[in-house]
């Protein structure tokens, strides 16, 4: 499993991914403001991606685009893998992330990062998921800071996942593979 990175800023949040297909999309948007990153078995995440923008539509349509949350989602997320995890023969090999951008300044950004087996996790200012998620979550800790414009939260993305520990030389080969999107800024 390759990385994904992501920052929350105040005006912003970053995602940030190693993805050397230029067809299959790691990250994406699934609502307003309410981003998906997946890790690990393409096919498993990208059938929970369009499961949860099928989710958010519905939702939105039956009672209002502002009833539809990151919450809700991570929330759904977390019992269908949990599900698959205790009563499936395979479980999926996947971790997710479930990222909002808060609709106003004073309101803050969510992220929720999903195990393989449900298990959800409420993060704040960034999260790592998959491949050397422990090196490059304390490489953040050392370099990350709320008050980081744009750039430097890019440049920070970029820099932590292109850094590489012995065990772990072929995940990123070439910057050109790195894909960052930017989730609607505040």
């Amino acid at each position: 499993m390759t990385g994904v990175q992501t920052c929350a800023l105040p005006i912003c949040i970053v995602i940030v991914a190693e993805n050397p297909s230029r067809t299959l999309f790691k990250i994406s948007e699934v609502y307003d403001r309410i981003a998906f990153a997946g890790v690990g078995k393409y096919n498993e995440f990208q059938s929970l991606k369009i499961g949860g923008v099928r989710l958010a539509d519905m939702k939105g349509f039956q009672y209002s685009r502002e009833d539809v949350s990151a919450n809700s989602l991570a929330n759904a997320y977390a019992q269908t893998l949990g599900q698959v995890f205790t009563h499936e023969m395979k479980p999926y090999e996947v971790e997710i992330l479930v990222a909002q951008v808060g609709a106003t300044p004073e309101d803050p950004n969510e992220l929720f990062h999903i195990l393989y087996d449900g298990t959800l996790m409420d993060e704040s200012g960034y999260t790592v998921l998959g491949g050397d998620a422990e090196r490059i979550g304390e490489a953040l800790e050392t370099r990350y800071s709320t008050d980081l414009d744009l750039g430097a939260a890019v440049r920070l993305g970029a820099a932590v996942l292109a850094e590489r520990s012995e065990e772990h030389t072929s995940e990123l080969q070439s910057l050109r593979h790195l894909v960052c999107r930017l989730l609607l800024e505040k």
